[in-house]
Parts: structure tokens; C-alpha cells; sequence
């Protein structure tokens, strides 16, 4: 008996041997996701129903405020758009219902997102004001994220440096998000009469009082973490591209989950591609609201990773020999639709020429999706101050108050949408705080001359960026300036011309200073 007792032992702690590192690496990648579901599990579809407003019109059209509408992209490259010529696969990825917005409103040429990453550049969105204001200037990651990409190997001759000391100063991940103090462009136009919706990725929080009903939204319909999958990972109308060389893709293909909430409400199921939920969704809301003014803000995960389509899209596309790019490019073409349907909403329901519409994306595209083209003609990445970082496709229409094919050339920024909003619809901006941003409809219009800014700032932690235009200037491309801050005592990140990026004038590196 007790030689038995001893063999068993002995196996067991063979097998430990053989499998617990194996054990412990799967467990590293794939616990975060383990956790998360049985914390929150995932129930099976079920319908979404929208609260419905008046069954007649609370006033005649014109005569009410417009109803607003925000469509947000997830870094999207600024070439990803056909409009002004470019477009993935050379030009063969058509965008026609994102491009029409252009087509039948404002372009910003130079507009500016909010910060170069997902969380802060959505803060600035729903504030109007720069996310360092309120301390909101990193997006928000797992510490279990942040270890696992620390000790991948990489071919940079430099090795990530991971400061495990600090974790103990580092709030739990739901606490990371916008301050509840933060008056939000949600709760002033809810407090101005509007019904407020939203839909898709929220990323500004995810305890309580930063989830969207408390920050401002009627009604919610989404997921609160900074990504999703578009649909099951083995469903088999899909199809993807996995960036083995990248941690970032291989921690959300291990732990992302394909769900929804609604409200407060637990996390179910959708019952069809993500991109295209999100629109039909956005769709029935539209139309249950149609009596009242309403403010919707439709935040899509496309095309953000994990890089997966639809295999109907992707069969569309064999024109595109590269897989990862016809992956992407078929994200983009859902995308184009889900847009598609929702301004097709508003005309049917007889509401277009009363809602005012922006497009943009919170960032530029990402280089960790192995494109090198997505953000021509700019250089640099998401998570960069370049151009290519910051400079983002900005659309707004109002056929009812703006000129239609017009362009406006001066810089704005993500900023901007609250108090454009805010003025659109007659509601007065906070005077208790600072207001970044600038109602830029008297601008689009041409009552209003000179330029909204003469001075952007975007700023994550010791990495700051500045753009100045000269006041004599009339062109901005070639009066720009842009100043790269770096620690003190550090290494100056770039200090060269910087005249070879188009919208750009020299760069100038220097310790940080407070913008």
C-alpha cells in the first residue's frame, strides 16, 4: 500500500513536471478571459427592445432641435477612406455612405483626435476638454495585459522594462475611467430636451458611476472594455488574420468574448457580425425616437483588432492578394455599410435634413496590424503624436444649416464635438470649468472668421505634442509646428526636419513642459 501511495506521488509529480509549465503559460494568456466570463458569464441572444418616444412628432421639423449623431471609427488609417483617393487595396475597398457624409457636408482637413489612443481620445469627445485636465491620458490595460506583452521577446535590440513594484499604484481596472465629476456632452444635451443613446465600445470606465447610464445615456447597448470580438472565434462564417508577432493580438484572441449588455443588464450574445449588430441596433433606435429630438453616439469596434470578417466580405475582395489586407478591407466594407444603413434610417424616417452627422475615428490605424500604407500620406502610428497618430478622416453634414461639399481648412479637433453639439441644439456649455473645444458651426458657415484654434495639445504622461500655426499664416501645412517633449535628462525622440510629412513643418524635441 504504501509503495503505491509513493508510485501515485511520484506520477503525479511527473506530470507536474511535464505539464505545469505548460499549465502556467496557458493559464498566463488565457486566465484573464477564464476569469472574466465566470465573474460575468455570457447568456444566449435575446431581443433588444428601445424605448419608444411620442407617437407624433413634439414639434414640426425646423422647429425643434436637430437630432445629433456621432459616429465614431476605431483606428481607422486616414487612408482607409476612398474619399479624396485613397482606400484599402489600392483604392478597392469602396467607402461610398462613409465618403457621402463629406460629399454632403463639411470636410475638416485638419482635424485632430483627442489623444493618439482609444480611452483619452474618447474622453475628449465626451467632455470637450483635454483629457489631461482630469488626469485621463493613458488608455486603460489589464496588469495582466501589461505583463504579458512586457515579457514577449522581441527583435528590438531594447527590452521592455516592466516595473512590477508599481502595480500596488495602480487602481483595478474598472476604476480607470472618466471622473463622474466630468460634465459629459450626454448629460448636457439630456438635460437640454435630448433623448441620449449609445452604442458599441465604451472604454471609459467600467464600475458604476463611469458606465454610461451614469454618465449621461438614456440607454446603452455595447461593451464596456476597450474591445470585442465581431463573432465567435470559430464560427464559421468568419474569417481572420492573426498577428503572431504581435502580444497585443495574441491576449485578445485569447481573452476577448463575443457579448453585449444592455443597460446594467448581463452580457448576452449578438446574433450576427458585431459591425453589423451595432448599425441594425442603431437603426431600430433611430426609429423609435424619431417623434423626439435625440443624440446618438454609435461608437463601432471596426476596425480595431482582433482583425476578423465576415467570409462574405472577405469572398468579395479577391482582388487583394495579401490575407491580412483583405481581412481589413473587408472590415472596412461592413463598416461602410453599418454607416450606409444608418444614414438611410434618417432619410426614410424623414429626419436628414435635421441631424447633424460626424464621422471621425478616436485614432489613427495601428502598425501592429503589419499594413505599412493605412495612414498615407502621414508617418506614424496609433499610440505616436505624428501625423499619422493624430490626424484623423473628420466629417460633418447638417443639410438643414451647413454647406454641402464644402472644406474647412483651419484645425480642429476631437474637442470640438461637445460644443458643437451643444450649440447645434441651443444648450448652453458649462460655466463652472474650462471648455476646450469651440462650436464650430458659425465657422462652417462663415459667420465667424479666423480660426477655432491657433494652439493643439495632446499629451500621455512625459510625451507631449504642441501644434502652432503662425498667426500671419494662411497655410496650415506649412506653418505648423510641432513639438515632441521627452523626460528630462532623456534622449531627444526627434529632432530632424520633419518638411517630407504632408500637413507638417519642423519638429523639435525638448524636455516636457506643462501645455
Amino acid at each position: 500500500m504504501q509503495m503505491r501511495r509513493i508510485a501515485a506521488l511520484l506520477f503525479v509529480l511527473l506530470v507536474l513536471a511535464v505539464a505545469g509549465p505548460r499549465l502556467f503559460r496557458y493559464l498566463k494568456l488565457y486566465g484573464p478571459g477564464i476569469v472574466a466570463e465566470l465573474r460575468d458569464p455570457i447568456g444566449p441572444t435575446h431581443e433588444v427592445h428601445w424605448e419608444s418616444g411620442p407617437s407624433t412628432p413634439i414639434a414640426h421639423a425646423g422647429k425643434r432641435p436637430p437630432n445629433i449623431v456621432v459616429i465614431l471609427a476605431d483606428d481607422l488609417g486616414f487612408n482607409d477612406l476612398t474619399f479624396g483617393g485613397g482606400g484599402v487595396g489600392g483604392g478597392s475597398v469602396p467607402t461610398p455612405n462613409i465618403d457621402s457624409i463629406a460629399r454632403q457636408g463639411v470636410t475638416l482637413q485638419a482635424g485632430y483626435v483627442g489623444n493618439a489612443t482609444c480611452a483619452p481620445s474618447r474622453a475628449a469627445i465626451m467632455t470637450g476638454r483635454y483629457p489631461t485636465r482630469f488626469g485621463f491620458e493613458f488608455t486603460p490595460a489589464p496588469k495582466a495585459f501589461m505583463r504579458l506583452v512586457a515579457s514577449f521577446n522581441s527583435d528590438d535590440a531594447r527590452p521592455a522594462i516592466y516595473f512590477a513594484e508599481r502595480e500596488k499604484d495602480v487602481p483595478s481596472l474598472d476604476q480607470e475611467g472618466l471622473p463622474p465629476e466630468e460634465i459629459t456632452v450626454a448629460e448636457l444635451l439630456r438635460d437640454h430636451g435630448c433623448h441620449t443613446l449609445m452604442l458599441g465600445k465604451w472604454h471609459l470606465g467600467e464600475a458604476a458611476p463611469m458606465q454610461p447610464g451614469a454618465q449621461g445615456f438614456d440607454e446603452f447597448l455595447g461593451f464596456l472594455p476597450g474591445a470585442s470580438m465581431y463573432l465567435p472565434k470559430d464560427d464559421p462564417e468568419s474569417v481572420a488574420s492573426i498577428q503572431d508577432f504581435d502580444p497585443i493580438d495574441k491576449f485578445l484572441w485569447a481573452n476577448l468574448r463575443f457579448a453585449v449588455r444592455q443597460n446594467v443588464g448581463r452580457r448576452f450574445r449578438p446574433d450576427r457580425y458585431m459591425t453589423d449588430y451595432l448599425a441594425d441596433e442603431a437603426v431600430k433606435a433611430i426609429e423609435a425616437n424619431r417623434n423626439r429630438p435625440f443624440f446618438l453616439y454609435l461608437a463601432f469596434n471596426a476596425p480595431h483588432t482582433p482583425l476578423q470578417a465576415l467570409k462574405s466580405d472577405y469572398d468579395a475582395l479577391p482582388q487583394i492578394g495579401n490575407h491580412t489586407e483583405r481581412v481589413y478591407g473587408a472590415m472596412i466594407r461592413a463598416l461602410d455599410r453599418g454607416v450606409g444603413h444608418v444614414l438611410e434610417t434618417l432619410s426614410k424616417q424623414g429626419l436628414e435634413n435635421d441631424t447633424v452627422v460626424i464621422f471621425t475615428s478616436d485614432n489613427g490605424g495601428a502598425h501592429y496590424i503589419g499594413l505599412p500604407g493605412i495612414n498615407r500620406p502621414y508617418r506614424g502610428w496609433k499610440a505616436t503624436f505624428f501625423e499619422g497618430g493624430v490626424h484623423a478622416p473628420f466629417f460633418i453634414k447638417w443639410p438643414a444649416a451647413l454647406p454641402a461639399g464644402t472644406s474647412f481648412a483651419a484645425p480642429v479637433a476631437h474637442i470640438d464635438i461637445f460644443a458643437t453639439a451643444a450649440g447645434a441644439a441651443g444648450a448652453p456649455l458649462p460655466s463652472d470649468r474650462t471648455i476646450d473645444g469651440v462650436n464650430l458651426i458659425p465657422f462652417l458657415r462663415g459667420e465667424a472668421s479666423g480660426r477655432p484654434h491657433d494652439t493643439l495639445f495632446w499629451r500621455s504622461g512625459h510625451y507631449e505634442m504642441c501644434s502652432r500655426r503662425r498667426l500671419e499664416a494662411t497655410d496650415f501645412g506649412a506653418a505648423q509646428k510641432r513639438l515632441a517633449f521627452q523626460p528630462e535628462g532623456g534622449s531627444d525622440r526627434e529632432s530632424q526636419s520633419r518638411g517630407d510629412e504632408s500637413g507638417e513643418g519642423r519638429g523639435v524635441a525638448r524636455s516636457p513642459r506643462r501645455a
